[in-house]
């Protein structure tokens, strides 16, 4: 007992060396020639964050140490470039959305002004491109890839569903926006340790699965919020469809004045106060917050399923446990 323990803590050890390591790396290559530059370029990676894109690349590149060792360098180059892709488009959302802050502090729009936020972005996309030509051509094609499902994501939230069917366009735009770079990073890790391709599909499978559900996890808590400390209501406030509220609509009884008068609120301005603390209350005596809960539980066990078949040992617990924690943290 004594000796698996002591690889449990060392293999949890590496796994936080790592992060550590990835961490300062970030903030070196957001380094620019212009020191304001700088100053922007590690604006949201100063301000923390969950570092989920990496993680996952670390994790993924441990599965198997076994047969399959990923060298240290090439783990930190492939986290680097999921992350700056993320962060980086962080910059970019924030402009649409006329974000004035991102994890507690202004938002570099906020502080720069819209022009220098994009470019900053854009300054970033060049560093994640840098990075993962040093990696091999393969990567730089799935980088591509991911990235052109991101901006597609992007682009489809933008202009809305159309004629398409509202939950299935939000669906779709998660998958592109959210699970695609997650899925990446996952495949990433796998990649770089030389993992077969089996491993490889099941964890890009997984990272696909894993990374929506986080997504809609988000949905869950913009509602019912008040345990977890988050300000309840911000995507009902700025009027953001998400899953509680698309399952809502498409279940709502019009014959029902509660539902009626649900409808009414989310069609209206929710500036006020009042209206917000009313239209969350009814949201959350839904049976449309349940509803969503057990999507979540359904793809996190479609997400588990994933694993089944690889190597046992503390990484693919670490990757199951994740399924755990994205139900945990919805209900």
């Amino acid at each position: 007992m004594l000796a698996s323990g002591t690889r449990e803590v060392s293999w949890e050890a590496t796994v936080r060396e790592q992060l550590d390591e990835i961490e300062s790396a970030l903030l070196a290559i957001a380094e620019a020639d212009s020191p304001m530059v700088t100053e922007a370029a590690q604006h949201v990676i100063a301000a923390g964050g969950k570092r989920f894109r990496p993680l996952l690349v670390v994790l993924a590149s441990q599965l198997d140490p076994v047969t399959a060792v990923a060298p240290i360098d090439d783990v930190v180059r492939a986290a680097l470039v999921v992350e700056l892709t993320h962060v980086a488009s962080l910059y970019h959302d924030d402009v649409m959305d006329e974000a004035r802050l991102r994890r507690g502090s202004d938002s570099a729009n906020a502080r720069w002004g819209n022009t220098v936020a994009i470019l900053v972005g854009d300054f970033l996309f060049a560093r994640a491109s840098e990075v993962v030509a040093e990696l091999g051509t393969e990567y730089v094609r799935l980088q591509a890839r991911t990235f052109a499902r991101l901006v597609q994501g992007q682009i489809a939230e933008t202009v809305g569903p159309g004629d398409a069917d509202p939950l299935q366009h939000y669906l779709k735009v998660v998958a592109d926006k959210t699970a695609s770079l997650i899925a990446t990073s996952a495949l990433f890790g796998a990649k770089v340790a030389g993992a077969d391709p089996g491993v490889q599909r099941a964890l890009a499978a997984y990272g696909e699965e894993i990374g929506t559900v986080f997504q809609l996890s988000d949905d869950i808590i913009d509602i019912t919020s008040d345990e977890t400390g988050k300000t309840p209501g911000t995507d009902l406030r700025e009027g953001i469809p998400t899953l509680p509220t698309l399952l809502f609509r498409r279940h709502a009884d019009p014959g029902s004045a509660t539902d009626s008068r649900l409808l009414a609120l989310l069609d209206s301005d929710l500036s006020d106060d009042a209206d917000l603390a009313e239209a969350l209350s009814l949201l959350r005596a839904h049976p449309c917050i349940e509803q969503a809960r057990a999507e979540v539980r359904r793809r996190s066990e479609r997400a588990r399923s994933y694993l089944a078949d690889l190597p046992a040992g503390p990484a693919r617990d670490a990757l199951a446990e994740l399924c755990d924690t994205v139900v945990t943290r919805s209900a």
